[in-house]
């Protein structure tokens, strides 16, 4: 964890999402580098997908150079296309998108998600549904930049008012347009709504979730 952070947080890692891409409109790569510092402060590290371009090389160069642990999570595969020069932090390499996204919600105790295209979405509704059926209890934020997401939150709620999402599953995540605001929001976030089935009850290993890491520093690269 970050030293000299003026705040303190009920968690020591956060998982961010975001794109590989910095977006068209400069406001996306400030709400990136917003969240980083906001980290830093707090003295919260960072956990997230490994790419050294976009808005994720905003976020893990802004908390690296703030003193904070950076872990970075990727697919070799994705190595040449998401790794612009000297990779940021740590680097874990591995196999597929699957064990990449187990990786990062094993190593985390909360998630962000930033603006970012399918992928990004994708993943933040992976651990809003892991949530829901009762795999993990960790908070959920979406850091709404700009009214990024206001389609998809209008169709969480198309969702809700056809039958299709229980409105205590409108719970699992909050959302705001600040990375300040939203990391209060996730600190003071109790879980409302009645999971699936208990944690207990799944076979996290088979997702790759709950299993501890074997061999770790082989295929973790450090810069």
């Amino acid at each position: 964890m970050g030293d000299g952070a003026d705040a303190t947080s009920r968690f020591r890692t956060i998982c961010v999402f975001c794109g590989s891409n910095a977006g068209r409109r400069k406001v996306f790569g400030d709400a990136a580098l917003d969240l980083g510092h906001e980290l830093v402060r707090r003295g919260v590290d960072l956990v997230y997908g490994g790419g050294s371009i976009g808005l994720m090389g905003l976020i893990a160069r802004t908390v690296l150079g703030g003193g904070c642990r950076v872990v970075g999570v990727i697919p070799r595969a994705l190595m040449p296309v998401e790794i612009s020069g000297e990779s940021v932090g740590e680097v874990m390499v591995v196999s597929d998108m699957h064990e990449r996204k187990a990786q990062m919600a094993r190593r985390s105790e909360a998630f962000i998600a930033l603006p970012g295209g399918y992928g990004t979405m994708e993943e933040l509704l992976e651990m809003i549904t892991w949530c829901q059926l009762g795999i993990h209890d960790k908070p959920v934020g979406l850091l709404n930049v700009d009214g990024y997401y206001d389609p998809l939150l209008a169709l969480f709620d198309k969702g809700q008012t056809e039958g299709f999402i229980n409105p205590d599953c409108g719970q699992i995540f909050v959302s705001a347009p600040t990375a300040s605001e939203l990391l209060t929001k996730m600190e003071q976030h109790t879980r409302l709504h009645q999971e699936v089935a208990p944690a207990t009850s799944w076979e996290v290993s088979e997702l790759g979730y709950g299993r501890t890491p074997a061999a770790e520093s082989s295929h973790l690269l450090r810069k």
